[in-house]
């Protein structure tokens, strides 16, 4: 005799949706990110959300670079330097530039589960009892040997050489490792401008940015072409004037006292047949 069998469906099955997902939650205790739902549910790009998760659960210190994050995701830089700009405009993210005591400059990376824009701020230098956000060093210690390089921190965009801006676009065409930020862009426009100052040409100054890069970076691409552009090149020699035949006198016309021919003379007197004639006369 069959087993009697029921057509009523479970109770789980029941409390179910009809569509949609079906969340199989378990209870964690460690090893776990808490996200808020404005982050989680971002409208826009998938990446831009998958990096600041990723970083929210990065312990305090870890490097968030672009070479970082790429070494991690399979995106690459442009992708990845899109979302953090994301992040930063939606003050999810903040990036600082703080002077050290000893006079060099080092980028801070500081991450908010909440922007920034809807929470107080923390200070520059807090207080050893004032809790922070944590503070992650992006890029590596820059040393500033005299005051005249540390003026180059305080360009902007508004203040670059639009040449030299051009100039360091182009060069991601070449290569696209050199994919620079609009701050570092500004931040080495300077120097451009003072090689384009020297005579140099566009197709001249990348030709020197892009020869023979290594096949891979150890820093960010604006390190390697600050060390590049340190030097100023020596100025270009004057361009000699385009040599030009010199343009012949052109004498007036003179009539002859001989023979009333016309002929051109800087004076009057004979012409050429007259005189010719009495030198072989007097011959």
């Amino acid at each position: 005799m069959a087993d009697p069998q029921s057509n009523a469906r479970p109770r789980a099955a029941a409390e179910a949706p009809t569509s949609g997902v079906i969340h199989v939650r378990t209870r964690l205790t460690a090893d776990f990110t808490v996200v808020s739902n404005a982050l989680a549910q971002r409208r826009g790009s998938a990446v831009t959300i998958g990096v600041a998760v990723y970083i929210q659960s990065l312990p305090s210190g870890t490097p968030v670079t672009i070479a970082a994050l790429c070494a991690h995701f399979t995106e690459g830089e442009i992708l990845i330097s899109r979302a953090l700009r994301e992040l930063e405009a939606a003050g999810y993210l903040e990036r600082r530039r703080e002077r050290l005591p000893s006079g060099q400059i080092r980028t801070r990376t500081y991450f908010y589960d909440v922007p920034c824009g809807d929470r107080p701020r923390p200070a520059r230098r807090p207080s050893r009892d004032q809790p922070v956000a944590p503070a992650v060093p992006e890029a590596a210690e820059e040393p500033q040997p005299s005051p005249s390089h540390t003026d180059d921190d305080t360009h902007t965009d508004a203040d670059a050489d639009p040449r030299a801006l051009a100039v360091l676009a182009a060069l991601q065409r070449v290569d696209p490792r050199l994919l620079l930020t609009v701050r570092e862009a500004a931040r080495l426009a300077p120097a451009v401008s003072r090689w384009l100052a020297a005579g140099l040409h566009t197709v001249q100054i990348v030709k020197l940015l892009t020869e023979g890069l290594p096949d891979h970076f150890l820093t960010r691409p604006a390190g390697l072409l600050a060390y590049r552009l340190r030097e100023a090149p020596l100025p270009a020699p004057p361009s000699a004037p385009a040599s030009r035949g010199e343009t012949p006198t052109v004498h007036p016309f003179q009539t002859c006292d001989s023979c009333d021919r016309a002929f051109r003379a800087p004076a009057p007197g004979r012409c050429r047949g007259c005189r010719s004639g009495s030198r072989l006369h007097a011959a």
